[in-house]
Parts: structure tokens; C-alpha cells; sequence
């Protein structure tokens, strides 16, 4: 069986033209709950209609409800899978694990696929969301064909993977930067690309010459044609086009190139075929992580947005013309052009190509100023009016307008009435003929002559699927009385069809009328813990730091070394202390754990701390029988009472409320569910982009992954310089990953006393680069706070804070 072609739609054009140029389902948003809010998108009154027009074509219907879901959105949440359900929508994309649970217990009906927003990117983790029932995997885009295979026989669930489009630099589900710089969150379909602007590199506090490359964050598009027989080989169900932002012209070139991959399993893309990818949208096409890390290929750096096809080298100027070296492309009268800049990609020139003549390209001296264009420059073609007239003859003339199917059974014989009989989805309908039927003499009653009178149902919303037909001997009728037949079919078939939608709107109604919430909501509102006892921990990044929160008394110490080989020796450094103290040491997992890396999850049982904090669904689902306490850190993003009774339910002890959260929706799920449950990150230099790729062997060596780099990570301290002036530090980790951090320290200290009125007792201070000194000024003052000798506005000023609580300012 052939996997399905999924193509994305982000409006009516779209999804015309994904059907029409072969996509085997299609997957669009809503107005709510998506994670490409920029689209177009639809409404809840398109659902029934796309449905319709997607089935009547055999393609499937998939939603993306693909963002994490607040504890006051549940009820709006299940409405919309009710009404997914009632529409008879294929399956939903989902990321939020609530959310599954939901759908689980509401619209069981629903097919539910676990989003690539889940960061799913190893078999653990896949196993983890095997048991939630889902019926299809979107594995992360980082996951390269080699891992994959280890995905066969461990994971009976469909994989589907991402073959073409934009790719995330950060893992996505994972990435923090729209919202903590720009107040626009990922998780909530409100991505801002802060991926695709310009960086300046800081190594060691001295800013690195990088010549043309400011783009340090910006990965080329994914384009894995070539990789297609591989995948199926690898038995992956589906294949997913990335694009809900994208033109019409781009669905159907994407689609139309996959769907002869997938027919053919070519391993070889054609010239005209790679032309039409590179124009439609391009920053560049390469394969992304599916043959595994390539720093020095994933990001070029010198330019984050749409490129198009490199036409040439600019050679001779003249007053409306310029000639290049050589046309290494198609030219035409018509096209678009764009003169490349690197030093000012925002203001670059161009134009349309008036003619061409050899290696010349004619401009219009209205609106083409050659004379500040240099000798050397390059030419990109950006636009081809012909190729987009092509692409959009394939869907232009698909009526979106999908009809009901009627089957007819017409019978009868000589000296009775014709009887006919339609059945259809809306209903059923049946009448007799006022005249009877004769002998015919000549031109009797067919099925062919019945087909071509009863079907002539143009102008209505019915078509002829089928027709019956048993009548006795040679019958005639009058055409006149077939025609009135007709019409009064249709007049009657129109009753029957507002009635089923009637019967359909109110059968949803009483749906949504009933449901109990409090099976929605399962916690009653819990009353404020009587314990007086806080506890604060502190997440060290090393053995210093540790070992000043160890001297002053704290209630737990999370280990977060990027070398993890040496958590041995920092368990062994506190079992020989002398000094009595309470002070629990947990060791953190990586962020991320891909295929064949559970290997750290070993090195972490057998450093024997007194617990672990788990940050990937791969550790939650190997840590489930171990007797180490667990605590489940904000990377789980749990942001309602659902998703956290889950987690707990795996016996997780604490989970982290997740940093997407303001200080009234972190209330809102303390009072949904028991508040000790929960830990509250205070302190912190916001996590921003988690990622893949590695700066440090990108720009700081010609290595291309971990083997041959020469670890640069080991021997300089990065910093990202963003446009308005502010460095962030970039931070390595155990699997060469790399997480850029806000370069301001962020305090939620001032939501203090209201998250303990609620029943918060757990509460956590992260640390970076502190030196011993500034750990020990950090953590004295939060316990302070904590034991009510400062304020948490005298803390904000002591410690030159921005004040608040996750990634976004409450408003």
C-alpha cells in the first residue's frame, strides 16, 4: 500500500489545488487552536463544506488543533471536537496531550495524530504516545533516516514525516523566542521567525567577522524528494508538505512533484521538476537532518528569506540593460528579478525583465535603476508569471462546491405509474408517475434515456451516482412527465436535505449542551495547602555552583552539566559531605533524546541521585518503573489540569508548569487541580531557541557534526547579538545541541504571595554562567523572599530582574 501524500492548505485556493494535483489528505486550521494562525485559515462554518468537498474527491480531512491548550479554553476546546466529529473530519493533529485525552474520552470517533509539536524524536518517545491511543505519529523533523530505523520494530503506530518546506531551527513544541522577545507564542500559532533575522556572533565578548553570513539561525527548506524510496522502504505511512502560509502555486507544484516521487519512487529529481521547487518558494533546498547533522550546509547564513533560482553574475551594466556571465536559468520577458544585497537584504532592488537577448536582460528605466547595481552582483529570479499561470490551470476550474450523491431504482410496467426511488445521505425519497406507462411501438424507456433525464441535475446540489433500473417489456413515457419527475425530486430532496442539517445542528447542539464537565475538569477547586513549608530548588549548570547551593541549605539541587559523565562524581562530592543538611540532588535528562541515546538515561540511574528531572516523553517513558523521585520540567509543556493529571498518572511526583503561561493562567490551573502537584520556575534566563543545530561548529569550524568539529563549545563562550543590541548566550549540551538564552534574567517573584495563597509550595531558581559569588547573592536573596524577609519588590531591584513570570508579560 502506497503511503498517503499530505499536503497543507491555508485557504479555499489551497485546498483546490492540493486536490487536484494528487494529495491524498489535506490538513488546514480553524480560526482557534492552530499552530499557523497567520494563514488564512477557515471558519467553523467552512468545516462541513470542506469535508464534503474533500471526501466527494477521496481525500482525507485532517485538522490542525496543534497549540496548548489553557485550563479556561477546554470548554471551547471540546465544542470544536464535537463539531470536528459531527462534520466527519478524518483525524486531528494535536499537541497538546490534554487535548488527546480529551478527544479520547469526548469524540472517540475522532482519529487523533500526534503532532510534530510533541517532539517526538525517538521510540521511547513514540512509545509514550503510542498508549495514548493515537492513530498516527509526526515524528520531529530532526529525526534522520538512520534513526528511523530504529523506529520499525518498536512503534506499531503510522509515522508520518516531513518531506518538503520551511524548517524550524528549533525543535518544534520546544521554541520559546517569538514569545519571550516579541510576545507571540509558537506554542500558540503566533510564530514571529525570530529564527530568520539577522545575528551577530560574540565569542569570548569580541564580535567574529563573519563577512556576508548574518543569518546564523536560519535554516535552508527542506526538500527530501531524493529520499522518498528510502522512506517508503522504511515503512513510513505518511509523506507531509510543509506550507500553510504559502501560495496556491506552491501547494500545487509541491504536491504534483511528491505525488510522482511517491507513484515512481524516483530517486532522481529532474531539472524542470527542481525549477519549479526552487520558484514556487526557496531559501535554498537541501535535505535537511535526513542524512543527520550537516552544520556547514543546514545554514548558509546569507539570507533568510525566499531566493528563488540563481539566474547569474552581473558582467556589464548599461544604461537598461546588464549582462550576466551566464544565464543559469530560464530568462523571459515578464519575469521578476531581484539584484542581490547582503548588506542591506531589506532594500533590495528589482524588476521585471522587459527582454531578453542572449546573456542581456532589458529592465524598464522607469522603474529599474541600474546605475547603483556593481559589477559582481548577483541576479535572482524571483517570479514567473508563466510557470504560476500553469500551476493555477490545474485547480482553477474544481468546483469547491461539492454535491450530494443520489442512487436512483426506477421500476414499473405497462398500465401502471412510473415508480422511481432515490436514496441518498440526507435521506430518502420516493414518487410515482402521473401518467402510466404504454407499450412502446419505438424509442422505449432505457437505462440510458432514464440516466440522461433524471440526471440532468446541473444548477442543484445533487448529482446521479447510480441508477436501477427494472421495468417490464418495452415501456414509453412522456420526456414532459420525466422532466416534472425530476424537478419535484429535487424540490423534495431540498426538503429532505434542510432537514437532516436541522436534525445534524441540533443532535451537535445537544452535544455540546451536555457535556459534563466535570469530566472535562476533574479536580475540584483544592484548598490552599495548610503546609507552611517552601521549598526551593536551584538548577546549577556546575559543580561550583553546586556546591555554593549545597552550603546554603536549599531543598533540592537540580544538576544540569553538560558533560553528564561527571554527575558520578558530583553525587559522590554530596554523599561525602559531613554536614548534615536535607539538600536532595535530582540530575536533569537532555532536552532532547533521539534514537539510540537512552544510553543517558543509564548514566543517570547509575549515578544514584535521589531523583531525576525529566524533560523528554522518551524519559518519562523509561524512568516509569524506576524508584528515583521524577519531576517533570516545563519542556513537558503542561498548561492545563488534564495534561497534568496524565503526567502524574505516570508517576511523575511534580510537574513544572509550563513557561507559556502568565501568572493568571498559572492560577487558573492551580485552582483546577491540587496545587502540590505543581513547580514554579521564579528565576531564570528565559530558554529560548533548543536546537539541532550548533552554532559553535558552524561558524567556529569547517566540521560538519560532533566527529570533526574540534569542540569549539569546550573552549569558547558564544553569544547571539539580535538587532537591537541584546547578547544571548548559547549553551551546548550532552548531545551537541544548543539552547540560546535570554540575555536578561527574568523574576516572577512579585506573583510570590499569590501563588502560595493558591497552594504553591514549590518553587524553582535557575542559574547560567553565575560565578560562586552571584550563585550565592541569587539564592540568599530568594530566601529571603522565601522566608519573608524581603520583599519581591526589593528583590526585583536587589537583583536587576526583568519582572515576569514565563514568556509573556500579563496583560
Amino acid at each position: 500500500m502506497k503511503p498517503e501524500l499530505l499536503a497543507p492548505a491555508g485557504n479555499w485556493d489551497c485546498l483546490r489545488a492540493a486536490v487536484a494535483n494528487g494529495a491524498d489528505a489535506v490538513y488546514f486550521g480553524l480560526s482557534r487552536f492552530n499552530a499557523r494562525l497567520r494563514a488564512d485559515n477557515f471558519t467553523e462554518k467552512d468545516i462541513g463544506k470542506i469535508v464534503s468537498f474533500l471526501h466527494a474527491h477521496q481525500v482525507k480531512a485532517y485538522v490542525a488543533f496543534n497549540t496548548l491548550i489553557f485550563t479556561s479554553e477546554l470548554e471551547e476546546a471540546a465544542k470544536q471536537l464535537i463539531l470536528l466529529e459531527d462534520a466527519n473530519v478524518d483525524a486531528v493533529i494535536v499537541q497538546d496531550i490534554g487535548l488527546a485525552r480529551l478527544a479520547q474520552q469526548l469524540t472517540p470517533k475522532l482519529a487523533v495524530h500526534a503532532s510534530t509539536q510533541m517532539t517526538i524524536t525517538s521510540p521511547e518517545s513514540a512509545a509514550f504516545i503510542e498508549k495514548l491511543g493515537v492513530k498516527q505519529i509526526v515524528l520531529g523533523r530532526e529525526v534522520s533516516l538512520r534513526e528511523l530505523e530504529k523506529f520499525r520494530d518498536q512503534i506499531k503506530v503510522p509515522l508520518e514525516v516531513f518531506v518538503h518546506g520551511a524548517l524550524c531551527v528549533a525543535y518544534s513544541g520546544q521554541c520559546l523566542t517569538s514569545e519571550a522577545l516579541g510576545q507571540r507564542s509558537a506554542n500558540r500559532g503566533e510564530c514571529a521567525q525570530a529564527c530568520r533575522l539577522p545575528y551577530q556572533l560574540i565569542v569570548d565578548g569580541v564580535l567574529k567577522e563573519l563577512g556576508d553570513r548574518r543569518y546564523l539561525l536560519s535554516p535552508q527548506d527542506l526538500m527530501a524528494v531524493q529520499e522518498i524510496p528510502q522512506l517508503i522502504r522504511l515503512g513510513v505511512k505518511s509523506f507531509k508538505i510543509e506550507g500553510r502560509l504559502k501560495s496556491p502555486e506552491y501547494v500545487a507544484a509541491i504536491t504534483q512533484v511528491y505525488r510522482k516521487a511517491i507513484d515512481g519512487a524516483v530517486e532522481h529529481l529532474s531539472p524542470e521538476d527542481r525549477y519549479r521547487l526552487e520558484m514556487v518558494f526557496s531559501r535554498g533546498l537541501f535535505s535537511g537532518w535526513m542524512h543527520g547533522v550537516n552544520h556547514q550546509k543546514l545554514v548558509h547564513g546569507r539570507y533568510g528569506k525566499k531566493r528563488g533560482v540563481l539566474l547569474g553574475k552581473v558582467v556589464r551594466i548599461g544604461k537598461d540593460w546588464l549582462e550576466l556571465e551566464r544565464l543559469l536559468a530560464p530568462a523571459k520577458a515578464g519575469d521578476g528579478v531581484v539584484f542581490e544585497d547582503l548588506k542591506d537584504l531589506e532594500n533590495e532592488a528589482g524588476g521585471r525583465i522587459y527582454r531578453v537577448e542572449g546573456m542581456r536582460l532589458f529592465f524598464s528605466p522607469q522603474h529599474v535603476y541600474l546605475n547603483q547595481l556593481k559589477i559582481g552582483t548577483w541576479v535572482c529570479k524571483t517570479d514567473d508569471p508563466q510557470l504560476n499561470r500553469e500551476l493555477e490551470r490545474t485547480y482553477r476550474d474544481l468546483d469547491i462546491e461539492s454535491k450530494t450523491s443520489l442512487d436512483f431504482s426506477v421500476s414499473g410496467k405497462i398500465s401502471e405509474p412510473l415508480g422511481v426511488k432515490v436514496k441518498s445521505e440526507v435521506g430518502e425519497v420516493e414518487i410515482k408517475s402521473k401518467i402510466k406507462l404504454q407499450l412502446a411501438e419505438k424509442q422505449p424507456l432505457t437505462k440510458e434515456v432514464l440516466q440522461q433525464n433524471l440526471g440532468r441535475l446541473g444548477g442543484t446540489c445533487f448529482q446521479l451516482r447510480s441508477l436501477h433500473c427494472d421495468l417490464e417489456s418495452s415501456v414509453i413515457l412522456p420526456l414532459s412527465e420525466l422532466n416534472r419527475m425530476r424537478r419535484l425530486l429535487v424540490e423534495q430532496l431540498n426538503k429532505e436535505k434542510t432537514k437532516f442539517q436541522e436534525q445534524k445542528k441540533n443532535k451537535h447542539e445537544m452535544k455540546v449542551q451536555h457535556l459534563d464537565f466535570q469530566q472535562i475538569f476533574p479536580f475540584h477547586q483544592t484548598p490552599a495547602s495548610q503546609s507552611s513549608t517552601v521549598h526551593l530548588t536551584v538548577l546549577c549548570r556546575n559543580q561550583e555552583q553546586m556546591e555554593t547551593a549545597w552550603g546554603l541549605g536549599v531543598s533540592r539541587i537540580y544538576l544540569d552539566f553538560e558533560d553528564v559523565k561527571r554527575y558520578r562524581d558530583a553525587i559522590a562530592w554530596a554523599r561525602q559531605q559531613n554536614c548534615h543538611t536535607e539538600t536532595r540532588i535530582f540530575l536533569a535528562t537532555p532536552r532532547i533524546q533521539k534514537a539510540g541515546e537512552e544510553g543517558i538515561f543509564r548514566l543517570v540511574e547509575r549515578a544514584e541521585p535521589d531523583g531525576v528531572l525529566i524533560r523528554n516523553l522518551g524519559g518519562v517513558h523509561y524512568f516509569r518503573e524506576s524508584s528515583l523521585e521524577k519531576i517533570g520540567d516545563f519542556s513537558l509543556n503542561v498548561t492545563n489540569p488534564i495534561t497534568a493529571h496524565y503526567f502524574i498518572k505516570q508517576r511523575l511526583r511534580h510537574v513544572t508548569l509550563s513557561y507559556d503561561l502568565n501568572e493568571s493562567q498559572a492560577l487558573d490551573l492551580l485552582q483546577k487541580a491540587p496545587a502540590d502537584w505543581f513547580e514554579i520556575t521564579l528565576h531564570q534566563h528565559m530558554p529560548l531557541f533548543h536546537m539541532e543545530h550548533c552554532v559553535f561548529a558552524a561558524f567556529l569550524s569547517s566540521g560538519t557534526d560532533h566527529t570533526n568539529c574540534g569542540r569549539p563549545c569546550d573552549r569558547h563562550a558564544v553569544r547571539l547579538r539580535d538587532r537591537v543590541g541584546m547578547e544571548h548566550p548559547v549553551v551546548a549540551d550532552v548531545g551537541c545541541r544548543n539552547t540560546m538564552f535570554h540575555a536578561k534574567a527574568q523574576s516572577g517573584a512579585i506573583f510570590f504571595k499569590e501563588f502560595i495563597k493558591a497552594g504553591a509550595r514549590d518553587f524553582r531558581i535557575e542559574l547560567l554562567r553565575e560565578t560562586s559569588e552571584q550563585t550565592q547573592r541569587v539564592i540568599e536573596t530568594y530566601l529571603a523572599l522565601v522566608h519573608s524577609k524581603l520583599s519581591s519588590v526589593d528583590l526585583v531591584k536587589k537583583l536587576k530582574v526583568v519582572q515576569q513570570l514565563g514568556v509573556t508579560h500579563l496583560t
